[in-house]
């Protein structure tokens, strides 16, 4: 949601200690520190893992975020699970599998469930969660600090 500016600041973070963000990406603790929303507040961080999409070099990444003792999140995060592939790397079914991948982290977490959002004229996003089995739950209103925008709400069941 964030474009550039959270490309740049990633970027930053790898380049500063390289070691560090990739031992980071795995933080089942939550020690992380908080991350920017759109309108530049901070929030988190939960626990997560995220994984880049790799084939050879970078193509994008997938991430998965969950509130210890609850299938709920915070309000301020719209799904367990997010994923983005570079726009030259798009539609070789990258996001498909990469997403298959990370259920299977979802499931080992002991996650009953995962709920997905997209955007509704993101026709590919929803191939992509469909393709996983999800299911498509509601149209609904993002909050102000995301714009405010409507987003489609996909669940995709584990168990």
């Amino acid at each position: 949601m964030r474009g550039a500016d959270s490309t740049r600041e990633e970027l930053a973070r790898v380049r500063a200690d390289p070691v560090a963000y990739i031992a980071g990406m795995d933080d089942r603790e939550a020690r992380n520190p908080p991350f920017d929303l759109p309108d530049g507040t901070k929030f988190g961080p939960l626990p997560s893992i995220c994984r880049w999409i790799w084939d050879g070099e970078f193509c994008g990444s997938v991430s998965l975020r969950w509130q210890p003792g609850s299938m709920e999140l915070p309000c301020e995060i719209l799904g367990h699970i997010g994923y983005g592939v570079v726009p030259w790397k798009q539609g070789r079914g990258y996001a498909r599998l990469a997403l298959a991948q990370m259920l299977e982290l979802a499931r080992a977490e002991g996650l009953p469930f995962v709920d997905l959002t997209t955007d509704p004229s993101n026709a590919a996003s929803r191939r992509v969660i469909e393709a996983n089995g999800g299911v498509f739950v509601e149209t609904f209103r993002r909050r102000a600090s995301y714009g405010g925008t409507e987003a489609l709400k996909y669940r995709i069941h584990l168990r």
